[in-house]
């Protein structure tokens, strides 16, 4: 069993992940997507302990980069139940937020790493894409 001062690193990971998760998440949630607060903190969390686990079973870093593979492969899955092509007006929709969920594994898994700055900083660029860039470029950048 870890030692408190352990168990206190990886709860401040996990609730990190949370935490920057949460913000993509409420972005999304704001906005009405298909995926919105509670996805993208389950996504984050969920990467975080992916990476954090097999490092507290004895697996080395170099090792648990198989995890990381299998994190970011299995994330798309999630990622493509988000994207829908309408009939109608042959037109795509959910690509921006397939791509908030694949990011926000990511963040989870540099939070769960101890990446805590990168993680922080990859938060700050998805909301500036999500939120200013559409107010900045006509039709909210779709074209």
């Amino acid at each position: 069993m870890p030692g408190a001062s352990v168990m206190l690193v990886s709860s401040l990971r996990l609730l990190l992940a949370a935490v920057l998760g949460g913000a993509i998440g409420y972005e999304r949630e704001k906005k009405e997507r298909s995926a919105g607060l509670k996805t993208h903190i389950l996504v984050s969390v969920g990467s975080a302990l992916f990476v954090m686990a097999p490092l507290y079973a004895g697996v080395s870093q170099a090792d648990n980069t198989r995890v990381v593979q299998g994190v970011v492969s299995g994330i798309g899955f999630l990622g493509a139940g988000a994207i829908l092509k309408l009939q109608r007006d042959m037109r795509v929709e959910g690509l921006t937020t397939a791509a908030s969920i694949w990011l926000t594994s990511a963040i989870g898994v540099a939070a769960g790493l101890g990446n805590a700055l990168l993680a922080i900083i990859a938060t700050g660029v998805a909301l500036f894409v999500t939120a200013v860039i559409p107010r900045l470029v006509p039709d909210g950048g779709r074209k």
